[in-house]
């Protein structure tokens, strides 16, 4: 878990550290005075350290170390924060929170800066703000600061702090260099080739053929009874319901149709929408040259592909929907434009939007007899969703009072299904290639936490399909009976012995290839037909030239042995035994122009990056000044842990 925690900070996202922390820092600071706290030392008792100029309190780490837990949940819901803080992820989280500091302190001593144009496109980048449109949108962008429990200022600072940084050291990451000499090394194991063979001794060659006796196959079952074991599988049973099983009249009255008019007129006014082609643009100067450019001829698009900004459209959007997402000003200015006409440049929050009207959808008042069709279907549909809902709520009611599903199935005319035995994991035990009905994998792991005849209900396609089901049988995970699987154990009873005379003859191979005797030579004078001896001769590279798959071990096995070695291998569930010999090793000079030795150069490379980072946040460190409040950091410690004092 905590490899994963260390891994998530030095992810490449914008910038191989700081970027990818930059929101869970931001959600640290709304517990936290960043402003204006004075330190005076680290002896202050919510001060756990002091960087520079600025100070780290407890409020902050913790809240830091609540966010980090919630992303690393993301991956793996079960870490808690006891297992964190148990595995170091407090003290990950502390110094991520220190560089971030001593980097942003380091690079305003210097002179760097972050300016609200930056910010604002940083900000626009971020897929969280975006609406259903595509773009950025104020209201998303307000209710996510919100739920964090953040604000605009808190994130821009964070934002501006993490631009600081990656100004600073994107200079000194982005292009390491492998030293020439370090890659030779590694080139010249990729090239290295192997000669040798590999000789296979199968179990089946030497298995006994005929009946073991039933002593004998008692006590092989008993001592080998792990590897029979069934796992649990369950029988379901269920009843699925929806909209068929409702009885009620569902058909809208004339009066519940004209209330519903009456009671929505800005459904059935006139409207407009407005299809739109625009881009945002940082300041006034340059959205009104802009404008008058268009204007002047130059298409929208030409114009902000010309001045490196990215063009967003938006379909069906009324003057409402418009100010939510971008602004009332930009709305207003929009809906005053003609269609096909660029309107004037409007401010929003992040800067100025120039904008044209694509294209203008008017539509006519409707009167009630024109409204009926869609007002009944609109509430048919609501009706049905209504009944429906009783239903469900009438047999979970039944449900909670130990009705059991037949006699639910009798109340309220449903049918009943049952799977075959099925799996944990949705296989139908015993059927190779059988699965459980798709629609009921929504509640196999419940039903495989269930007890027998107890049913549950179930909301699987929300407000339309239901279903009731029960376990009606479970057989628990065991080893069956031997009589029940007696050819599957002798048959591997027959591979188990086979397989310790298969080894008697490969130590009697390997005795003899130590002394001198080749493979052939050796396997020869054993009195059994085996498979023809498997001649090797591989680069190291071609080894490992399918990352879809693995190479198999024997070949691997080669690739680690010393030059005139001779070793076994064992092939799993006793199917045989390999001998390995590896006769040469061949190693070739690498030219400095080797295309071998550059792309090593280039894959090793980024692997830089974390030792450069450590080395340059090491001296940013030691020349801002970094002090550690144990005593406070300890305090921390525990209270996360769920230590009492």
């Amino acid at each position: 878990m905590i490899s994963f925690f260390r891994n998530f900070f030095q992810s490449k996202i914008g910038l191989p550290i700081f970027i990818g922390f930059l929101i869970l820092v931001a959600l640290a600071f709304a517990a936290a005075d960043i402003t204006g706290s004075t330190f005076g030392g680290v002896s202050g008792g919510d001060r756990v350290a002091r960087v520079g100029d600025e100070t780290i309190t407890s409020s902050e780490l913790s809240r830091t170390a609540d966010s980090a837990l919630r992303s690393i949940q993301q991956n793996n819901p079960t870490v808690s924060m006891q297992q964190l803080v148990a595995e170091g992820g407090l003290e990950e989280v502390l110094n991520q929170l220190i560089d971030r500091y001593a980097i942003g302190g380091y690079a305003e001593k210097y002179g760097l800066r972050a300016g609200d144009n930056l910010v604002n496109s940083e900000i626009l980048q971020l897929g969280a703000f975006t609406g259903p449109t595509g773009e950025f949108d104020q209201t998303v962008y307000e209710n996510a600061l919100r739920r964090q429990g953040i604000n605009d200022e808190i994130l821009r600072r964070d934002l501006g702090d993490g631009l600081l940084a990656q100004q600073l050291l994107v200079p000194a990451l982005a292009a390491p260099q492998m030293p020439e000499k370090a890659a030779r090394h590694y080139a010249a194991l990729l090239l290295e080739r192997r000669r040798g063979e590999i000789a296979f001794i199968p179990s089946v060659s030497f298995a006994p053929e005929g009946e073991p006796t039933d002593e004998q196959l008692q006590a092989f079952y008993s001592e080998n009874r792990s590897h029979f074991v069934r796992p649990e599988r369950r029988v379901i049973r269920y009843a699925a319901f929806g909209a068929d099983k409702i009885d009620a009249d569902i058909t809208p009255t004339a009066a519940e149709i004209k209330a519903f008019y009456d009671a929505n007129p800005e459904r059935f006014a006139a409207s407009e929408t407005r299809d739109i082609t625009s881009f945002l643009v940082p300041t006034e100067d340059a959205a009104r040259a802009l404008v008058a450019s268009i204007r002047a001829g130059t298409s929208l698009e030409t114009a902000a592909r010309d001045a490196g900004f990215n063009v967003s459209s938006s379909q069906g959007q009324t003057r409402d929907e418009l100010s939510s997402s971008l602004g009332a000003a930009v709305a207003r200015n929009v809906f005053e434009a003609a269609e096909g006409q660029v309107a004037e440049p409007a401010r929003s929050s992040l800067g100025w939007y120039v904008a044209r009207v694509d294209n203008v959808t008017r539509t006519p008042a409707r009167t009630l007899e024109q409204a009926t069709p869609a007002i009944t279907q609109e509430l048919t549909a609501q009706k049905r969703v209504a009944a429906l809902a009783d239903l469900s709520a009438r047999i979970e009611q039944e449900v909670d009072s130990g009705t059991s599903l037949l006699e639910l199935a009798e109340t309220f005319d449903l049918e009943i299904d049952r799977t075959p035995p099925v799996l944990a994991d949705g296989r139908v035990f015993g059927q190779p290639g059988q699965g459980i009905n798709p629609g009921l994998r929504p509640v196999l792991e419940t039903a495989f936490q269930m007890d027998e005849s107890e049913p549950q209900l179930a909301e699987l396609v929300p407000g339309q399909q239901f279903l009731v089901f029960d376990v009606e049988q479970i057989t628990e995970s065991a080893a069956p009976p031997l009589a029940e699987i007696r050819d599957q154990v002798v048959l591997s009873w027959r591979l188990a012995e086979g397989a310790k005379a298969a080894k008697e003859v490969a130590d009697r191979v390997l005795g003899k290839v130590r002394d001198e005797t080749n493979v052939a030579a050796a396997l020869s004078e054993e009195n059994a037909q085996l498979p023809p001896i498997e001649r090797i001769d591989l680069e190291r590279r071609q080894l490992f030239a399918n990352p879809q798959q693995n190479p198999p071990p024997p070949l691997v096995l080669m690739f680690s042995m010393a030059e005139g070695s001779t070793k076994l291998y064992e092939a799993p569930n006793n199917i045989g035994w390999y001998v390995v010999n590896l006769e040469d090793i061949v190693t070739e000079d690498i030219p400095s122009d080797s295309p071998v030795l550059q792309q090593t150069r280039m894959t090793l490379a980024p692997a830089l990056a974390g030792e450069y980072t450590e080395q340059i946040t090491n001296a940013i460190r030691s020349e801002i000044g970094v002090e550690r409040n144990e005593d406070a950091i300890e305090a921390v410690r525990k209270r996360l842990a769920g230590e009492t004092n």
